[in-house]
C-alpha cells in the first residue's frame, strides 16, 4: 500500500489529534489512522477534501512535490502577476512598445554595470 506521509504530518503541523480532524472531516477514526498507517490507500476523493482542507496541493499531499501549491504553482511575485495581467489587456501594438521599453531599459542596466 501507498504511504502518504504528508498527511500526518499536516495534521501535525494543525496542531490536530486524529479524534479532532475525524471530527471535522465527519469519518471514522480507524479508516483515517489506516490512511495515515498506509495500511489503505487514500481514495482520490479524500485526497481532494484533504488538500481542500489543508490549502494544498494533491502533488503536495502524494509526495511530488515540496511545494504546498503542487508542481504548476507559479513562482511568480504578487507584484510579477498584477504586471502579466495588466499587460494582457493591451492591444498586440501596445504590448511590442513595452517589450522594446523593456529591451531598452535592460541594455541601460547592462551598460551601468
Amino acid at each position: 500500500m501507498q504511504r502518504y506521509n504528508r498527511i500526518k504530518d499536516l495534521r501535525e503541523d494543525s496542531d490536530l489529534t486524529q479524534e479532532q480532524l475525524v471530527s471535522q472531516l465527519g469519518m471514522h477514526k480507524t479508516t483515517y489512522t489506516n490512511y495515515e498507517q498506509g495500511k489503505h490507500t487514500v481514495p482520490f476523493d479524500f485526497a481532494v477534501t484533504l488538500a481542500k482542507f489543508y490549502g494544498v496541493s494533491i502533488d503536495y499531499i502524494a509526495g511530488l512535490t515540496n511545494n504546498k501549491k503542487g508542481l504548476t504553482a507559479s513562482t511568480l511575485s504578487p507584484y510579477e502577476s498584477e504586471l502579466i495581467e495588466k499587460v494582457r489587456q493591451l492591444s498586440e501594438m501596445d504590448k511590442g512598445r513595452i517589450m522594446g521599453t523593456v529591451d531598452t531599459l535592460i541594455d541601460e542596466a547592462n551598460k551601468r554595470k
